[in-house]
C-alpha cells in the first residue's frame, strides 16, 4: 500500500489533533456542549459552562498536548541517539531522577514557588540521564538495547526509592503523589505560561537538529566524515531530551511509554527520517495525550481514572511486542 505524502500526513495530523481537543472539551463529569465551546472561544460573555472551559478543562488539555508532544518527541530523540528501540524517558530514569528531584524540592523548599520546581525536575532527569547512560556504557562494547534497559529499570527503581524515602521522612508523601500520579488534574494557567515556552523551543531546536539526527541514527562515522560536530550535537540532543521530559514531570508527574510507542507509530508511517519523525510525533503524541486524558475523565465518571494507567494498560503489551520483534517491528 502506498503511503501518503509527509504534508498529507500532517494534515490528517493536525486535524486529529484538534478533533480530539474539542472532544476532550465536549465530553467529562460536567455536561457541555459544543455550542458552550464556541462561546468561550468567541464571546466574553461568562456563565457556569464558559467558566469550567476557560478556568479548568482548556488549560488542562492544553497541557495534555504540550505533555504528549514532549514525551513523544524526547523518546523519538532518545530511540535515535541511543539506536534503542525500547528507549523512554520514562524507562531510561528521566522521569524517576526528576521525581526524586521534585520530592527533594517539596521537602527542603516547602515556599518554593513552580519556577524552582521545574528547575529541580530538570536538574533531576539530568542525573537519572547520567546514571543510565554512564552504567549503560561501562560495559566494553558500549550501548547496547538490552543493556540500557536494564540500567534504566535499575535507575528508576533507585531513584523512585530514593524519592519515596524522601516522602516518607519528611512528611510530604502526599504532596508528591498528588504530582507523580500522573495526571494533568488541576493544571493551571500560570504553571501552562512557564512551561509552554519551555516545550516550544526544546522542539524548536530538535526541529533544527533534525537532520543531523538522522544521520546519527543511522551511522555515526558518516555524520563525523560528513563533518558533524558529533559530540555537539549530541549533547544538543540530550539536554533537549531532559528539558523536554523534566517539564513534563514538572506538569503532570511520571508518565511512562508515550515515547516509547508515538515514535514507533510514527516511523510507520513516515520512515526514518527525523524531519519528518519528529513534527508528526508532536502531532500524534499530542492527539494521544489528549484521547487518553478523555478517557481517564469520563470511564468512571465523575470519578477520575489515573491517566498513567491507561497509558501502562497499553504501553506495556506495546513494549513487550516490541521485545519479541526485536525492536523492528514498526521501523
Amino acid at each position: 500500500m502506498k503511503k501518503l505524502s509527509f504534508p498529507i500526513q500532517l494534515t490528517v495530523g493536525s486535524i486529529l489533533c484538534v478533533l480530539s481537543f474539542l472532544i476532550a472539551l465536549r465530553l467529562g463529569a460536567a455536561d457541555l456542549s459544543f455550542k458552550d465551546i464556541w462561546m468561550t472561544f468567541m464571546t466574553d460573555r461568562e456563565n457556569e459552562a464558559t467558566l469550567l472551559l476557560s478556568e479548568i478543562r482548556i488549560p488542562r488539555e492544553v497541557g495534555a498536548i504540550v505533555v504528549g508532544a514532549a514525551l513523544a518527541v524526547s523518546g523519538a530523540i532518545m530511540q535515535g541517539l541511543t539506536k534503542n528501540p525500547l528507549a523512554d524517558p520514562g524507562l531510561l530514569g528521566l522521569t524517576s531522577g526528576a521525581n526524586m528531584a521534585l520530592a527533594i524540592a517539596l521537602a527542603l523548599l516547602p515556599g518554593a514557588n513552580y519556577i524552582w520546581i521545574t528547575i529541580a525536575c530538570f536538574i533531576g532527569a539530568a542525573i537519572g540521564a547520567g546514571l543510565v547512560m554512564g552504567i549503560g556504557s561501562m560495559k566494553r562494547g558500549g550501548f547496547s538495547p538490552f543493556r540500557i534497559v536494564l540500567a534504566g529499570a535499575a535507575v528508576s527503581a533507585f531513584l523512585t526509592a530514593i524519592g519515596e524515602f524522601i516522602g516518607l521522612y519528611f512528611h510530604v508523601s502526599k504532596d508528591i503523589t498528588m504530582w507523580t500520579a500522573g495526571g494533568l488534574m488541576g493544571t493551571s494557567w500560570s504553571q501552562l505560561q512557564l512551561i509552554i515556552p519551555i516545550i516550544v523551543i526544546g522542539i524548536f531546536v530538535a526541529l533544527i537538529l533534525s537532520k543531523q539526527l538522522t544521520i546519527l541514527s543511522l551511522n555515526e562515522e558518516l555524520a563525523v566524515g560528513l563533518g558533524q560536530k558529533v559530540t555537539f550535537i549530541k549533547l544538543a540532543l540530550f539536554t533537549v531530551v531532559i528539558i523536554l521530559a523534566g517539564s513534563a514531570v514538572a506538569l503532570v508527574g511520571n508518565m511512562v511509554f508515550i515515547g516509547l510507542m508515538i515514535p514507533h507509530i510514527v516511523r510507520a508511517m513516515v520512515g526514518t527520517d527525523y524531519r519528518f519523525i519528529i513534527p508528526l510525533s508532536v502531532l500524534i503524541g499530542a492527539a494521544f495525550m489528549l484521547v487518553a486524558d478523555t478517557a481517564g475523565r469520563t470511564i468512571n465518571a465523575p470519578y477520575e481514572t489515573p491517566v498513567a494507567a491507561i497509558i501502562a494498560l497499553l504501553g506495556l503489551p506495546f513494549f513487550l511486542y516490541i521485545v519479541k520483534k526485536g525492536g523492528g517491528v514498526f521501523s
